[in-house]
């Protein structure tokens, strides 16, 4: 039977929209159930504040009037002003949120993002950006034998040569690092910790939450100062980081995210996230009638297997310097021992982090960390 695509316009489209995993990825362990209330905050531009800067389509795939696959198709103004060097510019338009349960399926989806973009003068089609940069980007190549990690994603094996063979080729790939965090650094790290230790100039500081919106603005201060060179760096509006605020703050701790200070000036920042995935996978992605009470109680003293570290900056006059690695260290360190200590973690995820940033992945092999995932974005020309 023929593919036949059609635009998400009704509830009970944005419903199958958001479903289909749980067909695709019945039999697959490694899958985590979203929460499907936050997929649907994701897509609707009453909800989502990136969508004051973007616009988008929501497809479905249909076979025999049976749901096959999904993808989306997305113009980010913010994105058309970016250089051509950091992955932006005019004409780059971008597709994600892509699951499919065959060949052909995938094949009639990506030729309708592209005909949709390609209508709006696009002459470049990157993806898969669910839907943005700072949600879940890049297709997972590397790591489908174990399960994400809170706010990363998992798909089929087979994504990479459906992709592939519609034309793409990588253009960037993100790399999650894996952490036994049992286990003490090395020496050279210890000794870089202590020293940083006796110098009077630094301070690491845990972030105060009783001064929530304070501390967000100067973490994310930082953030837009030591990412704004990166590749696909997007800046966030004041919308979005409200909106970002609001999600983040019931998954926070104190004692997770550090403040370096150096002569009292805030320079670097390290977030770190409990595993959420772990205390939301038996949701199945409902948190009604009984859902939302098992989480908050779960999450009045998280203990977890694993802690991610989703964000970590420093500011740029300091990159590429010894200052830079020792601050590094000493937030990851004590961040560490709080994770061993007071929420049962064994092990810590660093990333993503893309492939050129040779700073961060010098301080990741330091510390004995290994490539355990790699997620890929992809380019064609229209």
């Amino acid at each position: 039977m023929s593919i036949a695509i059609s635009p998400v316009v009704k509830a009970a489209d944005r419903a199958a929209f958001i479903d289909l995993p749980w067909q695709l990825y019945a039999h697959d362990p490694h899958w985590v159930p979203p929460l499907k209330s936050e997929m649907h905050g994701l897509i609707d531009p009453k909800k989502n504040p990136w969508f004051g800067h973007a616009d988008a389509v929501f497809l479905l795939a249909r076979r025999n009037g049976r749901v096959t696959g999904r993808i989306s198709a997305q113009i980010d103004r913010l994105v058309l002003a970016m250089p051509a060097e950091q992955g932006g510019g005019p004409g780059v338009g971008h597709w994600g949120m892509f699951e499919a349960e065959d060949a052909e399926t995938a094949t009639a989806l990506i030729k309708a993002a592209e005909d949709w973009l390609r209508g709006r003068g696009m002459t470049q089609a990157m993806g898969p950006f669910s839907l943005s940069v700072w949600d879940e980007p890049g297709l997972l190549v590397k790591g489908h034998d174990h399960s994400p990690t809170v706010m990363m994603g998992h798909h089929l094996p087979a994504y990479q040569a459906w992709i592939e063979g519609a034309g793409y080729t990588g253009v960037r790939d993100m790399q999650t690092y894996d952490l036994d965090i049992t286990q003490d650094f090395p020496p050279i790290v210890q000794r870089i910790v202590a020293s940083g230790e006796r110098n009077a100039r630094i301070n690491i500081r845990k972030v105060d939450k009783s001064r929530f919106d304070e501390e967000a603005a100067l973490l994310l201060g930082i953030l837009n100062n030591a990412w704004s060179d990166n590749w696909g760096f997007v800046p966030l509006t004041d919308a979005e980081i409200a909106y970002a605020g609001k999600k983040l703050k019931p998954i926070v701790f104190e004692d997770l995210i550090r403040v370096a200070e150096v002569e009292g000036e805030p320079v670097a920042f390290m977030m770190t996230l409990p595993d959420l995935n772990e205390l939301t996978r038996d949701l199945d992605g409902r948190l009604f009638p009984f859902g939302w009470a098992k989480l908050l109680w779960r999450l009045r003293k998280p203990q977890v297997r694993t802690m991610r570290v989703p964000l970590m900056g420093v500011v740029k006059r300091l990159q590429s310097t010894r200052l830079a690695s020792q601050l590094a260290f000493m937030m990851i360190e004590y961040i560490r021992r709080d994770a061993l200590v007071h929420y049962s973690a064994t092990r810590g995820e660093i990333g993503w982090v893309l492939d050129d940033n040779q700073g961060m992945k010098s301080i990741a092999e330091t510390i004995e960390s290994t490539v355990n995932r790699i997620y890929r974005v992809y380019q064609k020309t229209l």
